[in-house]
């Protein structure tokens, strides 16, 4: 099963069918898979045979490709860091399989990754609580821009990506949003995607021009241990790569290529120094690979797409997006769950009650309760809700006085 995968970065291969334009104009495919492991690509220099995890084949569906990915939702669950990202030429399906279509008549694997969680979480409701919050952004022309921020507001200067302590990547300045349910996570999502830029080119009528990321964070708390366990599941649409001969690109266009061309330049870098079992590891040379650290020779699972076109006239490219994606399946990741305990879960909001408490009172917290003139009732009550937390925490540290207990009793 995908969700019980060990290390390797498992590698799922989708062709899509030829398009009605293709077809009038006389092309013809020159993909064939012999079994459900392995794909043929027909070339000038023969026939190439590559290998993959699971092969998708133009009459694969929608449901199809869900159902043989849906079980990493329930890892993210779980506590453990998953990434599922699509790979491949502008025009060969990414955007259909990640997002969907428009109307969404035929939801690809994010909307359907949304439902799951509330459907999972539905099922365990009387023993865990679970919290689902999500960022998303986009990286165009070499910047940051937060989908969730008003157009033309993002600052990409404000943005800086970071990894916590565990090797989870986030990204400091971003606006966090929560959703109680599978349609307010949706609404988000829709929210996000009209920020989003696209164009037309000749090879796709609706190109994305940015690569898109979600950050969907879960976290799952036992009712009866108090046990935390924080998920992250990271749903990455990449822009596809480009032949500006092919693409008929405007100049503006021909720029957004350039900076979609370098970025995937830069994770090729990254996947062939994995793959390589190099000591370095040029993580820092592009914003994407800083996203994507954690799940490529990180601590995710992690599922890669690589889309292909089937066309006779695309034969080179999706030769070189089968070969990018043999070396991404020889990189190993660590994974591992992010599980917090009752009494560690419970300290650390302690600090952060400390640390607020300290900010209001202007000294250090072991001793600001027990200098602070309690008479003076305008300036208790100013943190009285704080203190009123503090007392239900049970948080350590605190003076345990008269003075102390008769500002609580105050509050």
């Amino acid at each position: 099963m995908v969700e019980d995968m060990k290390g390797k970065i498992r590698v799922y291969c989708r062709a899509r069918p030829l398009s009605s334009t293709e077809t009038d104009r006389g092309n013809y495919s020159v993909v064939k898979s012999p079994d459900e492991y392995t794909i043929n690509v027909e070339s000038s220099r023969g026939t190439k045979e590559f290998q993959f995890d699971a092969i998708f084949m133009e009459d694969s569906t929608q449901e199809k490709i869900f159902e043989d990915t849906n079980n990493l939702i329930q890892s993210a669950m779980d506590g453990y860091n998953v990434c599922i990202f699509a790979y491949g030429q502008t025009g060969s399906g990414k955007t259909f399989t990640m997002i969907g279509d428009r109307d969404q008549r035929f939801p690809g694997v994010a909307p359907r990754a949304f439902d799951r969680i509330y459907s999972l979480a539905h099922e365990i409701r009387n023993k865990f609580s679970v919290k689902v919050s999500t960022y998303m952004m986009e990286l165009y022309n070499d910047k940051l821009i937060d989908l969730f921020a008003k157009p033309g507001t993002s600052d990409d200067e404000k943005m800086d990506i970071k990894k916590d302590k565990k090797g989870l990547v986030y990204v400091q300045g971003s606006i966090i949003k929560e959703a109680s349910n599978s349609k307010e996570l949706f609404a988000l999502f829709e929210e996000g995607s009209k920020n989003r830029h696209t164009a037309s080119t000749k090879m796709n009528a609706e190109s994305s021009r940015s690569h898109l990321i979600i950050g969907i964070t879960i976290e799952t708390t036992n009712k009866t241990t108090g046990q935390v366990l924080t998920g992250k599941l990271s749903l990455v649409d990449l822009a596809g790569s480009e032949r500006v001969a092919k693409t008929g690109a405007t100049a503006e266009q021909l720029k957004e290529a350039m900076s979609i061309n370098k970025s995937l330049s830069a994770l090729g870098d990254v996947i062939s120094a994995l793959s390589s079992d190099q000591q370095f590891i040029p993580y820092r040379n592009h914003k994407l690979t800083m996203l994507m650290q954690d799940s490529l020779g990180g601590n995710a699972k992690t599922l890669m797409f690589v889309n292909i076109s089937p066309a006779d006239y695309n034969q080179d490219e999706t030769i070189i997006s089968l070969m990018y994606a043999s070396r991404v399946k020889l990189i190993t990741n660590d994974a591992s769950k992010n599980a917090e305990n009752k009494e560690i879960n419970r300290l650390k909001n302690a600090s952060i009650f400390c640390l607020l408490f300290q900010s209001l009172v202007h000294v250090p917290v072991n001793t600001c309760i027990t200098r602070h003139p309690i008479n003076k009732m305008a300036n208790v009550s100013m943190y009285c809700p704080l203190l009123l937390c503090v007392r239900h925490l049970g948080i350590i540290g605190f003076p345990d006085n008269e003075k102390f207990s008769q500002i609580l009793s105050v509050c």
